[in-house]
């Protein structure tokens, strides 16, 4: 009898809710599974560095915004914010989950504005459609935040202005992990205040997908795909450009992407096979001073990663990568030899870890290796015989250049009780930049179980962060860093509760940041430029969430659909008050973000999603136009997208800032007002 006939002649069981029951497992040997979807704007767990979510490597589709049930094998239940996976019902760290249900449902052009539905995220943006952002998590910086695709870290040790610069279009998104606080002894040493993990879809079947979009300003985009699924052999190939004439003046930009990923699954062994592409081009209008209006930039990435799961009584997960940016910034466009910067990073790793499950609970093991190399006509070290360096499509040579290693020992243990789970876990890291040994880096979490659905937990964490190279060296105009700056580090402790049933899932958290030598860029009294120095800033803040799922009480013909809410306030103070009054600039930072989400039915197969999030940034800057101090000060934002869908395709139209709000996210960076697109999406089987 073959598998297929045994699969359908088994017991359907279909759960929608996990249980401690102590013969729950029992119940369920010798039977197909299928696990219900709870609502999916909830908290799940992230992975470690070198795997990508769930147990193995093809356990993404759990997670896919279908309405079906998903089928799983019981072990696939396991979720991991750990080295070693543990089961849901037993994972110590809570994170924020935006499915691929989300996704589709939002009125997000890129990456980049999916996060601003994160309440605990501070998405700065510099124009539309995701051109370059700054991203930072409960109060960091964009460079001390980590961002993993697929697991592989693809930080940028250039500067955290480029980190998001993503070979991916939303449309090959299958969910975005959120991590927040310290987690060095997950995911590396520069997941200072966070890690965010872009996850890409993995189909069910054969399929090809076309999106193609336009609307205000000029703008057109357009994606495509092919999956191809045979036996043990899963590809993904897409690609995609877009363009913009811009809302505000040299904020024009035009940009395309290419990605492939392939999987072979097996018994003995899981493989993972990544490569891509991003290039952009764009008017950076002042970004980087008000010197000049008509600044420029051009951006490439490249990747290629492999990733595999030896299984077995001992799990060994073996990962290595290769990235390479260029950069190219013009201060004026016109004429771009009267100043510009070329630099070129080189940054590749490998990583293993292991794990094993005994009596006493979950250990696992962890080696890195990451070394980051810099060519540069500004930053780095100055080099002897510059004529060897040229840089590639110009009549310029690097002049600088640096490179680092990092060494890192992963070790943790998992207790597991019947109510209670304690990680007990540590990095051992060695960075050549930085004077010294081996460094220890320790954190525990603790989840209680208290009743069904209700969850208690607590955690310690602390961390380290190596300046990036504009830290380290940049000068321009205004600018001046420093070759000597010390690491930042920090200690994070972080208290929550969180519970959820069929219709509502809620998390409470406050956390506490305690930094020591943070790098800030300041201009202390009497001084003409900003410099980079260390400093103590501490973080203080809370965060809370609840999300609604009104089909979980009323079924699939509900006209609500999803409702959730979430805030988040934070606040920082330098520690030393008589270096704080040394400096003439203000801490700029999110003070509170409120966001809600709504989604309903119309009519028929027609759906509505409401975005709104209202900001409060502290700080002021030097406004350009008006020639007077301005405060960042409250500002929000409303968005509305309607989509139309059936079988094989989509239709939607959507506005972006309804109320055409101008408002600034960074200094003299004033964002577009009203945006109008509107597209249609294919898919078909094959």
């Amino acid at each position: 009898m073959n598998k297929q006939k045994m699969k359908s002649m088994k017991e359907q069981i279909c759960w929608k809710h996990f249980t401690r029951h102590g013969d729950a497992i029992f119940r369920s040997l010798g039977k197909e599974i299928r696990i219900g979807v709870l609502s999916v704007a909830t908290l799940a767990m992230a992975m470690p560095s070198s795997a990508v979510a769930m147990t193995s490597m093809d356990k993404q589709q759990m997670m896919e915004g279908d309405d079906s049930d998903y089928e799983i094998s019981l072990d696939e239940t396991e979720v991991v914010g750990t080295l070693a996976p543990l089961p849901a019902d037993k994972a110590v760290r809570l994170v924020q989950v935006i499915s691929r249900k989300e996704i589709e449902a939002s009125s997000a052009h890129s990456v980049n504005d999916l996060l601003k539905l994160a309440a605990g995220v501070d998405v700065r943006q510099r124009g539309g459609f995701g051109i370059q952002t700054d991203i930072g998590v409960n109060g960091g910086s964009a460079d001390q935040l980590t961002v993993l695709l697929n697991g592989i870290n693809i930080s940028n040790p250039h500067t955290g202005h480029l980190t998001v610069d993503l070979p991916v279009s939303i449309d090959d998104i299958e969910r975005i992990e959120v991590i927040e606080g310290g987690a060095s002894r997950i995911y590396g040493s520069q997941a200072f205040a966070g890690a965010i993990n872009i996850v890409t879809r993995t189909e069910k079947q054969s399929n090809v997908g076309a999106t193609v979009q336009g609307g205000s300003y000029g703008t057109f985009g357009a994606n495509a795909h092919i999956a191809v699924k045979a036996g043990a052999f899963n590809n993904r190939v897409s690609g995609g450009y877009s363009r913009s004439d811009g809302a505000n003046g040299n904020d024009d930009f035009n940009k395309g992407n290419a990605y492939w990923n392939g999987k072979f699954n097996s018994e003995l062994i899981d493989i993972k096979l990544q490569a891509g592409l991003s290039t952009m081009n764009y008017g950076a209008n002042t970004f980087y001073g008000t010197g000049s209006k008509t600044q420029y930039e051009e951006n490439r990435r490249y990747l290629v990663a492999a990733q595999a799961e030896l299984k077995g009584k001992v799990r060994v997960l073996p990962q290595a990568y290769w990235t390479r940016s260029l950069d190219h910034y013009v201060w004026t466009r016109s004429n771009p030899a009267a100043y510009q910067n070329f630099h070129q990073t080189n940054v590749y790793g490998a990583n293993i870890n292991a794990y094993t499950t005994w009596a006493l609970g979950k250990t696992a093991v962890g080696f890195e290796f990451r070394r980051e190399n810099i060519l540069s006509t500004r930053l780095g070290k100055e080099i002897d015989n510059p004529e060897k360096y040229k840089v590639p499509g110009h009549d310029e040579h690097y002049k600088y250049k640096d490179g680092r290693s990092n060494y890192g020992i992963y070790l943790e243990h998992d207790v597991l009780l019947n109510d209670v789970t304690i990680s007990l876990g540590g990095l051992l890291n060695k960075n050549t930049s930085v004077d010294g040994g081996m460094k220890f880096y320790p954190g525990v979490d603790i989840s209680w179980r208290a009743v069904e659905g209700l969850k208690v937990y607590a955690s310690f964490n602390q961390s380290l962060r190596v300046p990036t190279y504009t830290d380290l060296y940049y000068y321009g105009p205004g600018l001046q860093g420093f070759a000597d700056l010390k690491p930042e580090k920090s200690t994070d402790y972080a208290v929550g509760v969180s519970y959820h049933n069929n219709f509502i899932n809620t998390q409470l958290k406050g956390f506490y940041r305690n930094g020591t030598d943070m790098i800030d860029w300041v201009k202390k009294q009497g001084a003409d430029v900003y410099t980079s120095d260390n400093c103590d800033i501490n973080s203080i803040g809370f965060e809370a969430l609840a999300a609604m799922n009104f089909e979980g009480l009323y079924g699939k013909e509900s006209i609500l659909k999803t409702l959730t809410l979430s805030y988040c306030y934070n606040y920082q103070n330098r520690a030393n008050t008589e270096q704080a009054a040394a400096y003439a600039n203000q801490l700029v930072f999110l003070r509170n973000k409120f966001v809600a989400s709504l989604n309903h039915k119309v009519v028929s197969k027609l759906t509505a999603q409401w975005d709104f999030t209202l900001k409060n940034r502290e700080g002021e800057f030097d406004n350009a136009i008006t020639g007077k101090t301005q405060q960042y000060g409250t500002f929000g934002n409303l968005d509305l997208k309607l989509l139309w869908t059936e079988k094989n395709y989509s239709l939607f139209v959507q506005g972006n800032n309804l109320t055409s709000h101008k408002y600034y996210d960074i200094a003299n960076v004033q964002q577009p007002g009203f945006w109008f697109m509107g597209g249609v999406k294919l898919n078909i089987n094959l």
